[in-house]
């Protein structure tokens, strides 16, 4: 069957590796350690996706610098203590294995910085599977378009062949803005509905059925 899409783009948190619950459990820690008040959990899962700039700004509004220095000094800390105990979804080290084997373009656009993305990608084994990938130090922070519009430019694809995969309202909204499409998967950082308003292709509920899907359909 010929497939439908050259280029492959996922997010990384909540989309294939397991983190949702210790960003925000980091984010709530950072919190209160630095004054400032703690946000629900539900409204800390809100903003993943964004660059730490841009969350703060979503959580705090406008902090004085001294807040924000101690706020992202604090959440770094706890980030950078917790992320190698991340693991990925079960069944995304073979899906990405089998989908480079099949011969599609395969790329992250992610909210982690590169140094953090580069360690997860080490230590999950997957460094090698991916032919290009994008960070929030390096574009704008999601939903803006620049972090697939260079994947596409470095990887040669059309947005009509390009497919990005993510969690958050801000990875779908990214798609729409670069003309691509998008899956949803609801097992991460945003609940269904939301990422409903972004018209999807279609969503999953677990990674298993997405990795069907993309093997059956892509």
């Amino acid at each position: 069957m010929p497939k439908r899409f050259d280029l492959i783009v996922f997010d990384w948190d909540g989309t294939l590796a397991d983190s949702t619950s210790m960003i925000v459990d980091c984010i709530r820690l950072a919190s209160e350690e630095a004054g400032l008040p703690v946000p629900e959990k539900s409204v800390a899962r809100n903003v993943i996706g964004l660059g730490l700039k841009e969350a703060i700004a979503g959580l705090f509004g406008d902090l004085n610098p001294e807040q924000y220095q101690e706020l992202t000094a604090r959440y770094r800390s706890h980030y950078f203590q917790r992320d190698e105990e991340t693991v990925l979804y079960d069944g995304v080290f073979d899906a990405i294995a089998e989908l480079n084997k099949q011969g599609f373009l395969l790329a992250i656009a992610t909210g982690k910085g590169r140094n953090g993305l580069n360690q997860s990608l080490q230590l999950s084994g997957l460094a090698d599977y991916f032919h290009a990938t994008r960070c929030v130090d390096e574009c704008y922070s999601k939903p803006h378009p620049q972090m697939l519009l260079e994947l596409m430019d470095e990887l040669g694809t059309a947005p009509e062949h390009t497919l990005m995969i993510g969690d958050t309202t801000f990875d779908l909204q990214m798609a729409q803005n670069a003309n691509a499409a998008s899956l949803a998967v609801s097992y991460g950082a945003h609940p269904l509905p939301q990422l409903l308003m972004y018209d999807p292709l279609t969503h999953f509920d677990n990674f298993t059925k997405l990795k069907q899907w993309l093997i059956m359909n892509a």
